[in-house]
């Protein structure tokens, strides 16, 4: 209880010493017209959304507290300081990710009640011959494979109680395969146009100033060296920084059925491809898919309506949901906005604000959302590369490629979110296993980018 209350107020305080201190620190930002990203005239609320992400972090990675109650803080500070109304800052439990995510629990239990889950991963086991970075590298290409022109959140939603299966089979701790597997989801969206929205802000933005846009596949002469460079590292030593779960082969899907109920495995395996169908084709929104498809599954009995309750990782649901609120406090306030001026706007050479640009977007992309993040760099950088008479094309391909490079949180992108209970994560693990490909990207990003588009 204590460290509950010293966290909260740590919290109020630092939110408080922003408020006092607003005043202080213009020095440290651009003027408001310079970069093209709106800055507000009272920076106040700028300056405790910042505290208050500051102080969130820290808790979550010394997990003084546990990662939902650090996250369910965050709504409580900023609307108890102003910076959201609490009907806003609360209102992100009703995101269709956050149900998405409940459907999916309860679609991914049903696989593993009725024993589907077991007959994937047996077939996985005989292609893999057991072997942990055979089932890692195949898991990698298929779910980034499937990103290239798919939801990432689908994908993985879909692809997390599989690969469960397929750890169990092989006796493998799935800690070894899902956050890989995660960030191949975001790096595979880099591929093509429709992989993941920053593409698609990129080219629009571009299509607006009268600059010929990028071909829906032109992504991917960077964005495939990017997915095999990090597949390739995780296959040939990333692994190494995974933790290893104590657990074994137990796994939070189905571990308290002994039993499975094979009679239901046609139904499992039918409502399965049927919310899968729906996802890929686009005949329903992806929400609506899975809800349809988690109540087909009681309907059907499947599983109970207590097991369904019971399988939702409330861990994950309280997590996401917070923190989309520091999300939109980021941007409403002007937090971000203040400082991607305050850094892009004070350098010079293509490729320094080329190193910038991408630094700080995949800084920013780690507790933002991506599409939210090329939303704020692109309009940013573009009127300084055109002012400067250089391209602009390295610049937005940049930033739209380290939008999707959030290696360095679970709360980061829903799909490394999705695997954060399955994996037995904790926030720490992210940065440890992360922060080398994080490097890696920015480095491609600011040295390779520029050979294909040209300053």
């Amino acid at each position: 209880m204590k460290r509950f209350m010293w966290s909260f107020l740590a919290l109020l305080i630092v939110a408080c010493v922003g408020v006092y201190l607003a005043g202080g620190f213009e020095c440290f930002a651009a003027s408001p017209g310079t970069a093209g990203a709106a800055i507000p005239g009272d920076r106040t609320k700028a300056y405790i959304t910042l505290g208050i992400l500051i102080v969130a972090a820290l808790l979550f990675v010394t997990e003084a507290l546990p990662l939902p109650i650090t996250a369910m803080l965050v709504p409580v500070g900023l609307s108890s300081t102003g910076v959201l109304t609490s009907k806003v800052a609360f209102s992100y439990f009703g995101d269709n990710t956050v149900v998405l995510f409940m459907a999916m629990f309860i679609i991914g239990e049903s696989t593993f009640v009725t024993g589907f889950a077991d007959r994937v991963g047996q077939m996985a086991l005989k292609l893999s011959k057991g072997d942990m970075k055979k089932l890692l590298l195949f898991s990698m290409i298929a779910v980034g494979g499937l990103s290239t022109v798919l939801s990432n959140t689908g994908t993985t939603a879909v692809a997390v109680p599989m690969i469960m299966g397929m750890c169990a089979s092989a006796k493998v701790a799935p800690s070894k395969i899902l956050m890989p597997v995660a960030f191949a989801s975001s790096l595979g969206g880099t591929v093509t146009l429709v992989g993941t929205p920053p593409n698609g802000i990129i080219n629009s933005m571009l299509d607006q100033v009268g600059i010929p846009q990028f071909g829906f596949f032109e992504f991917g002469k960077f964005g495939l060296i990017l997915f095999a460079v990090g597949m390739l590292y995780y296959w040939a030593f990333g692994y190494r920084l995974l933790p290893e779960d104590k657990g074994g082969e137990d796994h939070s899907f189905g571990s308290e059925l002994k039993e499975r109920r094979t009679a239901k495995m046609p139904y499992s395996m039918g409502i399965f491809a049927f919310v899968v169908i729906m996802m890929v084709t686009g005949a329903l929104p992806l929400t609506t898919a899975a809800v349809l498809g988690a109540c087909l599954v009681v309907a059907t009995r499947c599983m109970t309506m207590k097991e369904a309750f019971h399988c939702i990782d409330w861990v994950t649901i309280f997590l996401f949901a917070g923190m989309l609120s520091m999300s939109a406090a980021m941007q409403k306030s002007g937090a971000a906005a203040l400082v991607a001026n305050a850094v892009v706007s004070n350098v010079s050479g293509p490729t320094m604000l080329m190193f910038v640009s991408c630094a700080l977007t995949m800084l920013l992309t780690n507790f933002m959302s991506n599409t939210a993040t090329a939303a704020l760099m692109a309009p940013l950088a573009l009127p300084i590369a055109v002012g400067g008479g250089i391209s602009p094309l390295p610049l937005m391909m940049g930033i739209c490629m380290s939008a999707s490079a959030c290696f360095l949180t679970p709360i980061a992108t829903p799909p490394n979110t999705i695997v954060l209970t399955p994996g037995r994560y904790t926030f720490l693990d992210y940065m440890k296993a992360g922060w080398p490909l994080q490097i890696i990207s920015l480095a491609l990003c600011v040295f390779v980018i520029p050979m294909i588009w040209p300053f």
